[in-house]
């Protein structure tokens, strides 16, 4: 493996851990191949990988607390086995996981989510009908969700996402506001007329990109999400990000960024860099809403817009 896809496999392995820490994971399981023998290994001594999953079957040895195969999907356990071929997954996700560990503790939540993910390292294959599809069923599933008594009681309905189901850049803002409640689409207030204005000067349309939210639901008095909140959705953001499978991903204002890429950093020193999060390259600015307060900050959004389109290339000329 050459020393750029060693980093690609340790940053996968990394983003996993953490993962599944936010999630109150602190065990996982210890993956056992089967003997090609008829005779089952004794118990005192038991066989260690050494054939990638492909070649061999394996079996499951549990301990204390597991991560069940079920949460994954099956293109993420592809990716999963992909990695594990490569021969060094597993030793990453130990080295990972003793970095992670002595680093932060484990966040535990009274409810953690179900919904794990692998970000992807490899493009889809689905055709836009099929991603499209696969949406229509995350977006019933969300219309029922009740995670979060207080949203679930307040909403007026849930705002899923809209866009390309399969669209090269995807947005992620944090959450629906008292416009979006209303008409169940993100984006649709004073804030998403201006970013609406920033779509137009990139010389693309909405209907080009997909555009979603760290929650689906609105927080009363459009409140910033809280912790558990965003946890309880991520699986949702998840999905979606699996699915649309985009190329980059615009983190637009500080809750989207944290959340996404798991950083306390401030919005401001974020920007002007790509963070990689599996196979897409992931772009921080300011909220359209910060630019409604400070309208001297656009130029800062544009030159981020500059920036990625530049990545993609395109260039976009400087605004006067």
């Amino acid at each position: 493996m050459n020393e750029k896809a060693n980093y690609r496999t340790q940053r996968a392995a990394r983003q996993l851990i953490e993962s599944w820490q936010r999630s109150g994971v602190t065990h996982l399981k210890r993956v056992v191949p089967v003997p090609q023998q008829a005779t089952q290994p004794s118990a005192s001594h038991q066989p260690v990988v050494q054939q990638p999953i492909s070649q061999k079957p394996v079996t499951v040895v549990e301990s204390e607390t597991v991560v069940p195969t079920a949460v994954m999907s099956e293109p993420q356990v592809k990716e999963m086995n992909h990695a594990v071929n490569q021969g060094t997954l597993l030793q990453q996700i130990e080295v990972s996981a003793t970095e992670v560990s002595s680093s932060e503790e484990v966040n535990e939540i009274d409810d953690p989510r179900k919904e794990m993910s692998v970000p992807r390292t490899t493009k889809s294959k689905l055709t836009k009908g099929d991603r499209q599809a696969e949406l229509e069923i995350i977006a019933e599933q969300v219309s029922q969700c009740q995670k979060c008594p207080e949203l679930a009681s307040t909403r007026t309905q849930t705002v899923f996402g809209v866009g390309n189901p399969r669209a090269k850049i995807m947005f992620i803002g944090e959450a629906p506001g008292a416009d979006e409640d209303k008409q169940g689409e993100p984006f649709v207030g004073r804030a998403g007329k201006l970013m609406d204005k920033i779509i137009e000067a990139c010389q693309i349309k909405r209907s080009d990109i997909y555009i979603a939210n760290i929650l689906r639901c609105r927080p009363p008095g459009n409140r910033n999400p809280s912790d558990v909140e965003a946890a309880n959705c991520r699986g949702f953001l998840d999905a979606q990000i699996e699915i649309v499978d985009p190329d980059y991903i615009v983190c637009w204002g500080s809750v989207s960024a944290k959340n996404l890429l798991h950083s306390e950093m401030p919005i401001g020193k974020m920007r002007g860099r790509f963070y990689e999060y599996g196979r897409t390259k992931v772009l921080c600015t300011y909220h359209p809403s910060y630019l409604l307060r400070n309208p001297s900050a656009k130029k800062d959004v544009w030159e981020d817009m500059i920036f990625l389109f530049k990545d993609m290339g395109i260039t976009l000329k400087a605004q006067k």
